[in-house]
């Protein structure tokens, strides 16, 4: 058994005031369903005991468009099998587009600042005739149509005219390189493409039309291309602008109705292990997830402004998108969340735009915490009333910071879940205080546990994430030959009839949880799990370094942790203050018995460290699919690790 004995004991550092319990999404939810809101153990175990009961009671409260039918939920043995309001007809792009139409639906902004700002009766006119435009080419419901896009809002336009039709929509971001594009859209075979021919990161413009030119020769059944900046000839391939798409009279969008299960997106992980899987999400799954989070995990109201810094590729985009759907007003940035002369850069627009909800990462907190930027000093942030974190774990020192530096006043949450589910296993909770070092709560509908080898519920023990009982957001498939069986056996076959997420997990004795990071990435030195993401915590406080990468290589039938990192400071020295970190804050199991500088870490296009594509290359293997990281190039440091010096 492994213990947490060297994580500092939790404390609460905010508590929502009574005021803000009583205005709140969740407290009207519980009315609602007449359930009482506390303890909030109670709420959880009815929504996940009487889940047809929560579910439907989702759909009503939210006030989901469409009919709901006759039944929520038909329960099968087989946990995948499960069916969720098989009579429901609905449809999706109808419920983002609702509302009052003079509000303000989005606001796009880039390195620059903020461009414009759509209202929601300007956005169903250009979704109306994008609409018209697909149709006009032929797109159906079932087609599929790919976005190699940014973060704006044409982008938007486009994803929900492609839903209106009952089309599924799938993206990649234009950072990625031809080979990363074709080994996701490539398995869908789109029937038309959006793509943007220039895009500008880091203050540096970028021209991608040969990319976008291999790209189409590489696809099987594309039919017509839209480019959203520009004009490109494309021998055989039907191209039109966004302009000439949408030069006709449409004014008012038409929804064409599909069942509960129908496509909606694919998105894909992140292919460093082999081609990216091509996960196949539903129509209502997705938006009932995403409307339960927003509201009773989140809070989002009508008319807040919702952010979350991410690109087209990652599933916090559509979950973003989703926003619209409780009447929250959205902000698109696309560029880099820093600018070398002014790091706050995000937050001043998101001053200037009203964010009420801020989306991030632990990895752009610590470069502001480094950099010791005072956001209350330099902000108002009158709007801000919450802070949100995925992509990795929040240490427990970044909670300080947020609350030293940022506002007092702040609902802060570190949510944890995964494309494969598009939405969260765990979450904070607008009701409850926030704790150090935590993430709050299980989710609601979420019947999350963590489980030891004997698939036995453990507290205070790092074990497995578990889901125990089905959810409307899980996979319909994995696409392509096989997908279906792919599917179980990536989730299932661990534990039969149960989801076992691959996420190395504690839970409290208050059933708030931690994630210490994949379970396939964890590190055994003698026997002894480890999360990497304890190491990081650490690590991440030592000024000297710039970024880092834990793993570990064989020794002796047993394993030795390595630590690579980028620094200008490498030295004896530096490595034992590292170390002494490490053993104090953490414990004597996890201090790296080697330390070596290298030029960079290998990262997703998402930003995500890649620990098995550094340790592969260290190992002299071949690092399958390296067309899915960012910097590809990286890898090199690793594969000749071995020939370096090391502290």
């Amino acid at each position: 058994m492994t213990t947490s004995t060297t994580r500092k004991s939790s404390h609460i550092l905010w508590e929502p005031s009574k005021e803000r319990i009583e205005n709140s999404h969740i407290k009207a939810f519980a009315d609602f369903a007449d359930q009482p809101l506390f303890p909030y153990e109670r709420l959880h175990l009815w929504s996940t005991s009487h889940l047809g009961d929560f579910w439907s009671s989702v759909w009503d409260y939210a006030g989901i468009i469409g009919d709901k039918g006759d039944q929520a939920y038909v329960p099968s043995f087989s946990m995948p099998d499960a069916e969720w309001f098989p009579n429901a007809r609905l449809n999706f792009a109808e419920n983002l587009l609702r509302g009052s139409l003079n509000r303000i639906a989005a606001y796009e902004a880039d390195e620059t600042g903020v461009h414009r700002s759509i209202t929601l009766k300007e956005l169903k006119t250009e979704v109306a005739k994008a609409q018209q435009g697909l149709r006009d080419l032929g797109v159906k419901k079932g087609d599929c149509v790919a976005g190699i896009t940014i973060n704006n809002i044409q982008g938007l336009a486009a994803l929900i005219a492609t839903t209106s039709l009952g089309a599924v929509w799938t993206s990649c971001s234009p950072d990625f390189g031809t080979k990363g594009i074709i080994d996701r859209v490539g398995q869908v075979k789109p029937k038309v493409l959006f793509a943007t021919l220039a895009y500008q990161y880091k203050e540096k413009p970028f021209d991608i039309e040969e990319k976008i030119q291999e790209t189409t020769e590489n696809l099987e059944g594309l039919s017509a291309v839209i480019t959203l900046n520009g004009e490109v000839d494309l021998p055989g391939i039907k191209t039109q602008t966004w302009e000439e798409l949408c030069a006709n009279d449409a004014e008012v969008p038409v929804f064409t109705q599909t069942s509960f299960n129908d496509p909606l997106y694919i998105l894909y992980t992140s292919g460093t292990t082999g081609l990216p899987k091509a996960i196949v999400h539903s129509v209502g799954g997705t938006l009932l997830q995403h409307v339960k989070e927003h509201q009773l995990h989140c809070d989002v109201q009508q008319e807040d402004v919702l952010f979350w810094y991410t690109n087209t590729a990652w599933m916090m985009y559509p979950w973003l998108v989703s926003g619209l759907a409780s009447e929250a007003a959205l902000l698109l940035y696309d560029g880099s969340p820093v600018q070398s002369d002014n790091l706050p850069h995000l937050w001043d627009i998101a001053d200037e735009t009203g964010v009420t909800h801020f989306g991030t990462s632990p990895k752009y907190l610590e470069t502001l915490a480094k950099a010791d930027v005072q956001l209350k000093n330099t902000h108002s942030l009158t709007t801000l009333k919450s802070i949100l974190s995925c992509g990795a774990p929040l240490a427990p020192e970044q909670y300080d910071w947020v609350f030293e530096t940022i506002k007092e006043d702040l609902f802060l949450a570190s949510i944890s879940g995964g494309t494969e589910i598009i939405g969260c296993f765990v979450m904070g909770s607008p009701v409850l205080p926030v704790k150090r070092g935590e993430i709050t709560c299980k989710a609601l509908g979420m019947a999350v546990d963590v489980f030891n080898e004997r698939s036995a519920s453990v507290y205070n023990e790092k074990a497995d994430l578990v889901c125990t009982q089905p959810f409307p957001s899980m996979p319909i498939t994995f696409l392509g030959e096989g997908g279906d069986a792919r599917y179980r056996n990536s989730y299932f076959s661990q534990r039969p009839g149960v989801w076992t997420h691959g996420d190395l997990a504690e839970q409290t004795i208050e059933e708030a949880f931690i994630i210490y990071g994949r379970a396939d990435t964890t590190l055994n030195p003698g026997g002894v799990r480890i999360g990497t993401a304890e190491i990081y915590r650490v690590v991440e406080h030592v000024k000297e370094v710039e970024d880092s990468v834990v793993f570990g290589l064989p020794k002796d039938n047993d394993e030795e942790i390595v630590l690579c990192v980028v620094t200008e400071h490498f030295n004896e020295e530096l490595a034992k203050n590292i170390r002494q970190q490490i053993r104090s804050k953490a414990s004597p199991r996890h201090v790296p018995k080697r330390i070596y500088p290298v030029e960079e870490i290998p990262h997703t296009i998402n930003g995500k460290k890649v620990e098995g594509a550094a340790k592969t290359a260290a190992l002299g293997d071949f690092v399958k699919n390296e067309a899915s990281l960012r910097n590809p190039s990286s890898l090199q440091s690793f594969r000749q690790l071995t020939e370096k010096e090391y502290l």
